[in-house]
């Protein structure tokens, strides 16, 4: 989330937003946002928000994602939302939306795996 220059802005159990101020190294050809940063910011608040459901010593990672892209991101900054949809003792059913501007560019379904601690 720090590398990519992401903040999370909203944190309740399981919804979680986050934003992103555009920078050049965020771009890609013509101003528009870059796919990969798009598919992570979803992939961010996904994760952040089933991992908010789940024991503090256990954790989740992706094992699912799948975007579905709207719209080119051109414009100031990215925000994503995240929630989840249905939580298990073993998996959670998350969705996502990223948002630039005020033009949602993205919807996107995760599946985020449970990690058990490691003892």
């Amino acid at each position: 989330m720090h590398l990519v220059g992401a903040d999370l802005t909203i944190i309740t159990p399981g919804r979680i937003e986050a934003e992103l101020v555009m920078g050049e190294q965020h771009q890609q050809q013509r101003g528009f946002a870059h796919g990969g940063l798009i598919a992570t910011m979803a992939d961010l608040v996904a994760g952040f928000a089933a991992v908010t459901l789940v024991p503090d010593n256990f954790g989740v990672v992706t094992a699912d994602l799948r975007v579905s892209y709207l719209h080119p991101g051109v414009g100031q900054k990215l925000k994503a939302l995240g929630w989840v949809l249905k939580a298990g003792r073993r998996l959670h059913f998350c969705e996502a939306e990223v948002w630039c501007d005020d033009l949602l560019i993205a919807k996107a379904s995760a599946t985020m795996a449970v990690v058990e601690p490691v003892s």
